[in-house]
C-alpha cells in the first residue's frame, strides 16, 4: 500500500463517514468511494461496511486499519530519526503534561522553545498524570511532564517542588478549619493527589469537611476561592502572588514540614536522543532551575 492508500484506510477508521473522510483528505466522495474499492480490490475482501450509521469496518478491515495505523506511525518515527541527525532543529515535538503545570508553568518554557527553534513543531497533549505514563507507553508522546510519586523506570528527572496552601479570604490559620462552616472547594486531580490531602486532613481533623463543592478545572477551583466562596487547598505553582487572600501552607504539626507537590519530567531513554526532545529538555531544566532557586528562597 502507497502512503496516500494508507491514509486514506486510517482517515475513513477515524471518521468513520465518507463525507467527513473526503474532506479530511481534500478528495471528492466519488473520488475517495473509488480509490476505497481498488484499495479493496487490492487486499480482495470487503474493508467496510456501508450502513445508514456510516462506515463500519469488518474482522478484516481491523487488521488492515490496524496495519496502516502501524505503517504510518513507523514512517512519522523513521522521518524523525532522519531530522534528528542533522545539525537543524526540527520535527515534531510530542508533549504530554500535567494539566497545572501547562496551565500555570509550560508557556514560558515553551515561549523560549519556539523562540529557539522556530522550525520545530509542537503536539501537546494534557491530562492526569496516569493518562501521560499511558500516552508514552503507546507512543502518543516523547516526553511527559508528571506530578507526584510515579513509577517510570527510564529516564526521570526531577523538576521542581511547589509549596501546597490553604487559600480562602476568611481563613488565616489551619486551626480555623476546626470549627469552620465554610465549603471546602476540590478541582478533579489524579488520585494521588487526593490521597496525599485526605491523609493530611486525617492526620489533623476527625472527620473530612462535610460542606465541599468538586469542579472540574483547578483554575475554577481557584476563582471561587479568591471570591470568597470557600477554601481550597492549591499547589503554589497556580498562585501568583498578586492575589488579595489569606495563603497558610499546609503543615505537620509533628514536624513542622511543609506539604508540597513534586513535578517531573520522563520519557524513554532512547526518546531524549531525538533533536527536538533534548533541545526541549535542556529548556525545561533552565525554567525547573530557577522555579527551585525561588522556592528555596
Amino acid at each position: 500500500m502507497t502512503t496516500t492508500e494508507l491514509e486514506i484506510i486510517k482517515a475513513l477508521a477515524e471518521e468513520g463517514n465518507m463525507r467527513k473522510a473526503a474532506e479530511r483528505l481534500f478528495l471528492s466522495q466519488p473520488a475517495l468511494s473509488q480509490r476505497l474499492q481498488s484499495i479493496e480490490k487490492e487486499w480482495g475482501t470487503l474493508l467496510f461496511i456501508r450502513s445508514q450509521k456510516g462506515l463500519e469496518p469488518t474482522p478484516a478491515g481491523e487488521l488492515v486499519i490496524q496495519y496502516a495505523k502501524e505503517a504510518i506511525g513507523k514512517r512519522e518515527e523513521t522521518v524523525e530519526l532522519i531530522a534528528s541527525m542533522a545539525d537543524k532543529v526540527h520535527g515534531t515535538l510530542k508533549i504530554a503534561c500535567a494539566s497545572i503545570v501547562c496551565q500555570a508553568w509550560l508557556p514560558q518554557v515553551l515561549k523560549d522553545y519556539v523562540k529557539q527553534y522556530p522550525d520545530a513543531k509542537i503536539s501537546l497533549m494534557t491530562g492526569w498524570s496516569s493518562e501521560i505514563v499511558k500516552a508514552l507507553y503507546e507512543g502518543e508522546a516523547h516526553v511527559g511532564i508528571v506530578r507526584g510519586q510515579v513509577d517510570w523506570k527510564s529516564r526521570k528527572t526531577y523538576l521542581f517542588r511547589d509549596r501546597l496552601y490553604l487559600v480562602d479570604r476568611e481563613i488565616k490559620s489551619l486551626d480555623e478549619l476546626k470549627d469552620t462552616d465554610r465549603p471546602f472547594i476540590q478541582f478533579k486531580s489524579d488520585s494521588n493527589y487526593h490521597m496525599e490531602i485526605r491523609r493530611w486532613w486525617q492526620h489533623h481533623f476527625n472527620q473530612y469537611p462535610v460542606r465541599q463543592i468538586t469542579v472540574d478545572q483547578i483554575e475554577t477551583c481557584k476563582q471561587l476561592a479568591l471570591n470568597g466562596i470557600g477554601y481550597a487547598i492549591l499547589p503554589s505553582i497556580t498562585l501568583t502572588g498578586d492575589e488579595v487572600v489569606n495563603k497558610v501552607p499546609l503543615l505537620n504539626n509533628e514536624e513542622e514540614f511543609e506539604l508540597t507537590r513534586d513535578t517531573w519530567m520522563i520519557g524513554y531513554e532512547s526518546t531524549f536522543s531525538l533533536k527536538q526532545v533534548e533541545a526541549f529538555s535542556q529548556i525545561v531544566q533552565k525554567h525547573a532551575e530557577k522555579m527551585q532557586r525561588d522556592y528555596e528562597y
